[in-house]
């Protein structure tokens, strides 16, 4: 039983490494997707304090809007632009319906608005869209099919062309919003709300208007995330477990680090696919994918409960 555990999957790693490769890259490819949607979490709970809920929904709403309109006759990439106008308005609404009403409630109600708002989307979404699975629109957008296939050390890592698009455009996406937070005017007012909240009020910074831009910089990222995962396995509400698999990221990175978002969700993918693989198929019949990621969280919060890149908080008495 200890060779099982401590021997022999590492053995089997170094025995074929061409397929640990393999398992590498399939983790990392989850791993970005992951790293995308924690980072929708934690740009609006750094501006806002609010756990927002209703970011797996969003990915959902995102992807069925995009191939609702294409279904009714819009071409692909105008269809894309008017999804980002419906997630714009989306965080229009949201803003001057549910979060200005409740500005200086306490955090629980603001975090039960967005489940308030999860439930009024996915009744939306199956009003106007229906509740059967749909196709994503890969094809039409230019997603590229097919594969690469290499053989390092005489061995095979079969690379599909969808992942390394999908690598390619949320590291662009990832750098993008780094950018924008660290040398735009609107980049670094958020950074200063979530520094200090009463400060940043304080010279001028509008609330309402970041509320609606991070809102809608989640809602963009809930698009990509939902056509990357819509063309690996189609568009369904099921996209929104899915989406919380994010929620081991922040636990393990940290709820108001961007940083420990990005890493967190590639640890986590890499990670879960390495454990399922080498000791989770062999000693526990598969499908640990399922609560691995939440029990290193756990393990992770046991000994430092702020996670690996939060701030640890110091109360004095």
């Amino acid at each position: 039983m200890l060779n099982d555990i401590f021997v022999k999957p590492f053995a089997d790693m170094i025995g074929a490494p061409d397929f640990l490769l393999q398992v590498l890259w399939e983790g990392l490819v989850s791993g970005i997707l992951y790293a995308l949607i924690a980072l929708g979490f934690v740009l609006i709970f750094r501006s806002s304090r609010i756990f927002n809920f209703a970011q797996g929904i969003m990915v959902v709403f995102a992807a069925l809007t995009l191939v609702g309109l294409h279904a009714m006759g819009v071409p692909a990439w105008i269809s894309v632009g008017l999804t980002l106008v419906v997630m714009f308005v989306l965080a229009l609404a949201i803003e001057r319906v549910v979060l200005r009403p409740l500005v200086g409630q306490p955090d629980i109600i603001l975090f039960m608005a967005t489940i308030g708002i999860t439930l009024f989307l996915i009744g939306l979404g199956e009003i106007i869209f229906g509740g059967e699975n749909k196709v994503m629109i890969s094809e039409e957008l230019g997603i590229p099919t097919g594969d690469t296939v290499l053989e390092p050390w005489g061995g095979l890592l079969i690379l599909q062309h969808l992942d390394i698009t999908v690598v390619i455009v949320a590291t662009v996406l990832v750098i993008g919003l780094l950018a924008f937070l660290n040398y735009t005017q609107m980049g670094r007012a958020i950074r200063a709300l979530g520094d200090d909240h009463q400060a940043a009020l304080s010279v001028g910074i509008s609330l309402q208007t970041i509320w609606v831009l991070v809102w809608f910089i989640a809602g963009i990222i809930a698009l990509v995330t939902g056509i990357a995962w819509g063309a690996r396995a189609g568009v369904s509400f099921a996209l929104e477990v899915i989406a919380y698999k994010a929620l081991p990221v922040l636990m393990l990175g940290g709820l108001e680090s961007i940083t420990g978002a990005i890493i967190g969700g590639l640890m986590i993918g890499m990670l879960e696919k390495l454990f399922e693989i080498y000791w989770g198929q062999p000693l526990l019949g598969g499908n640990t994918e399922t609560w691995f990621a939440f029990v290193l969280a756990l393990i992770v919060l046991l000994f430092r409960p702020q996670g690996l890149f939060g701030e640890r908080i110091i109360e004095r008495v």
